[in-house]
């Protein structure tokens, strides 16, 4: 018995070893260095040259654009938060009340998960939203009677359809996985119970529904804003050359590679500089959400 219980502790290392080692290597061991360097002058190179403590976020936090593509992140949180979690609940919510094809239609919604960022950017801009006759949409406002319209070169913010459909498509499938796992671990008796004393759609999601996902909840809108801060692939795709960039089109991101790529020369200490500015601001979003579940509990 106690050979056994000694051979059951050995796998635990075995089985959790390669995935702690990754996260040390591919993670914290990244962010780190970043830190390191973000407290240097590293021109090209890995290897901090000089030690110019905090300019580099004096120097970025001075930077108005900047500071723009903050409010950029903030725009396209406001619009892509609340947009994936309504339409990521309402499709786990009508998934999970279907007496058939459930396996179907999750995999059917589940699939534009898979689908590379950088690709689906590609699509929605050549395919969908190009600025020419033969894109989709213009093609459907032409076959109305309606001039084409440029979507994404115009001086007008028309660009945002684009870059939030993109995201929700690629997106929702996820979250909506993550709510029906949710929703599965609610008692059946609870819902019984509820209708026997005449609780009923609205007040059923209302008292029952939501209050048991709360925990399933802050993780998704979490992941979400963190998600958002990790904009990228959709507005470098998107938006085409690096000089033609709209003023509310540069997430904190894509300033960033725009920084480091300025002159031929990569500022790899702005850049870590930045990574560390995000960083932090995760981490208080990550705080406040725990802060505001435990006070709900309480």
């Amino acid at each position: 018995m106690r050979a056994s219980r000694r051979r059951e502790r050995w796998w635990f290392p075995v089985f959790v070893g390669p995935f702690v080692l990754g996260l040390l290597v591919f993670v914290y061991v990244p962010i780190l260095w970043s830190a390191w360097l973000s407290l240097h002058e590293a021109y090209n190179t890995l290897t901090p040259t000089r030690f110019v403590g905090f300019d580099n976020y004096a120097r970025l936090l001075s930077d108005p654009l900047f500071r723009d593509s903050l409010l950029v992140f903030a725009a396209f949180a406001v619009f892509i938060v609340p947009l994936t979690y309504v339409c990521s609940l309402g499709l786990a919510l009508l998934l999970n009340g279907l007496k058939w094809g459930q396996a179907f239609f999750r995999s059917a919604f589940f699939i534009p998960t898979a689908v590379s960022y950088v690709v689906a950017a590609l699509v929605w801009r050549f395919g969908f939203f190009s600025g020419t006759r033969s894109g989709l949409l213009n093609s459907l406002i032409r076959a109305v009677g309606g001039d084409p319209v440029n979507w994404l070169g115009g001086g007008d913010s028309l660009y945002w359809i684009a870059l939030v459909t993109v995201r929700l498509w690629l997106q929702v499938g996820f979250y909506m996985i993550l709510f029906i796992a949710g929703l599965q671990r609610i008692p059946p008796e609870t819902y019984e119970a509820a209708a026997l004393d005449g609780a009923h759609g609205w007040r059923m999601l209302r008292h029952i529904t939501l209050p048991q996902l709360r925990a399933t909840s802050v993780a998704v809108v979490l992941l979400l804003l963190i998600g958002a801060f990790q904009a990228f692939d959709e507005f470098y795709n998107l938006l085409g050359s690096i000089d033609s960039y709209p003023p509310y089109g540069r997430p904190p991101l894509v300033h960033l590679y725009l920084i480091a790529m300025r002159n031929g020369q990569q500022d790899l200490g702005a850049g870590g500089a930045g990574t560390m500015i995000l960083a932090s601001i995760i981490v208080v979003f990550g705080l406040f959400q725990n802060w505001v579940l435990g006070r709900e509990k309480a």
